[in-house]
């Protein structure tokens, strides 16, 4: 093969994951529904980076840039959260959002029948960690939301511990050793 012509003009761009740790995020969406298989109720968050971010518009350009026919917002640019605990009771994860809404807009949240149209173009804080994904068989570290913060507290948060998939009750933790949850002697490999 001959070399293409203006082969050493095409810049080589690889995928750029969202940076670990804090940033400035602006809410697109927020919308209720329910869980597919427990038809339990939840809010789904759909944010992109804020201008003022070290990485601005980083979900929006990804949107742009799905091929797919059928695309969809960024995995990664998307936090479902249920709206109660096992218990019945508001979960961590909506009073942790709705307090970071709050605290990042000086406002509080409306709740009733325009609940979800409040948040729209509203911004919020959040912070980013690595999590252990499987699809297809494969393994791979993705950086996503962990949580939502108070966009004040975005400078200077800390970055996360990486979570890991649970393998047969072992949780692997970041300084390479399992957690072993009692009542699994078996899966001890040099037994009792």
């Amino acid at each position: 093969m001959n070399r293409p012509n203006g082969y050493e003009d095409v810049q080589v761009g690889g995928y750029i994951p969202p940076q670990v740790g804090g940033h400035k995020m602006v809410i697109k969406q927020v919308n209720e529904t329910k869980t597919k298989n427990t038809n339990r109720d939840m809010i789904v968050v759909l944010f992109d980076f804020a201008p003022d971010d070290v990485q601005p518009g980083y979900f929006t350009e990804a949107f742009k840039n799905d091929i797919r026919p059928d695309k969809k917002w960024p995995h990664a640019g998307t936090k479902y959260i249920l709206t109660e605990d096992s218990e019945g009771k508001c979960s961590k994860s909506l009073k942790s959002f709705i307090t970071s809404f709050e605290s990042s807009n000086n406002c509080e949240a409306v709740w009733g029948e325009t609940f979800a149209g409040q948040f729209k173009n509203k911004k919020i804080g959040g912070v980013f960690g690595e999590v252990e994904n499987e699809y297809n068989g494969k393994t791979s570290m993705r950086h996503e939301l962990r949580w939502f913060c108070e966009l004040g507290k975005v400078d200077g948060a800390t970055v996360p511990d990486p979570v890991y998939l649970n393998r047969g009750g072992a949780v692997t933790k970041n300084d390479g050793f399992m957690s072993i949850p009692d009542g699994i002697d078996e899966a001890i490999p040099w037994g009792n």
